[in-house]
């Protein structure tokens, strides 16, 4: 092959493994062996800031809380298929895609696309679902945890001159689901921080600069 050719095939060939590097994704965070890459981070942060409709800022610190979120995630889904728990059809998550009323210039403006913000709105749902059966069987609420609640609320609205008052038969219902809600959170964390102490997370600091 003359010299010629021979050197535009290799700056092709360099062109080529140079267009492929700037398309491989850094990982950012080792759970075990699964990975959490950098693009899933950002991806995180824009879909969390449209959902709160706030601006999207991309700093090492709301990395890290997103790479946080996407961490706990991460353990969720590993007991999913360690459980064998059965995931819901991604079309269970369409109700709350049209909620959104997300018009393309708005997912343009955060940077996402609809097939994006529709994963992340049923994986939002496979979570809540997944926590309330995995969670919820094992919270008891007493009598006694319902009337002591109670008694603290009726003492805020009085301090606070409420009109009307709603008496403890009336509020019973919503005193147990807000102390169930509470003991679910509460288990949710434990088992988090136990799921972490027998993985090996390893955070890649320059993914987070």
């Amino acid at each position: 092959m003359p010299g010629k050719n021979r050197r535009l095939c290799s700056l092709a060939l360099l062109a080529a493994v140079c267009g492929h590097a700037e398309v491989i994704d850094r990982i950012a965070v080792s759970v075990g062996k699964q990975v959490i890459t950098e693009s899933q981070i950002v991806e995180e942060i824009q879909v969390t800031a449209f959902l709160n409709r706030q601006p999207v800022t991309i700093t090492p610190d709301e990395k890290r809380q997103a790479a946080e979120r996407l961490v706990e995630q991460t353990l969720m889904r590993r007991d999913m298929e360690f459980t064998h728990y059965p995931l819901p059809a991604l079309s269970e998550g369409d109700a709350e895609l049209r909620a959104q009323q997300a018009s393309s210039e708005d997912l343009r403006k955060y940077g996402i696309t609809e097939d994006e913000l529709r994963q992340h709105l049923w994986w939002q749902l496979t979570m809540l679902r997944f926590i309330d059966y995995r969670f919820r069987p094992a919270i008891q609420i007493t009598d006694a945890e319902i009337r002591d609640y109670y008694s603290k609320k009726r003492a805020e609205w009085e301090q606070e001159g409420a009109a009307k008052i709603p008496s403890l038969e009336e509020s019973r219902a919503d005193v147990e689901k807000i102390l169930t809600a509470e003991r679910v959170d509460q288990a949710v964390d434990r088992w988090l921080g136990d799921a972490r102490t027998r993985l090996d997370i390893q955070y890649h600091e320059e993914a987070f600069r």
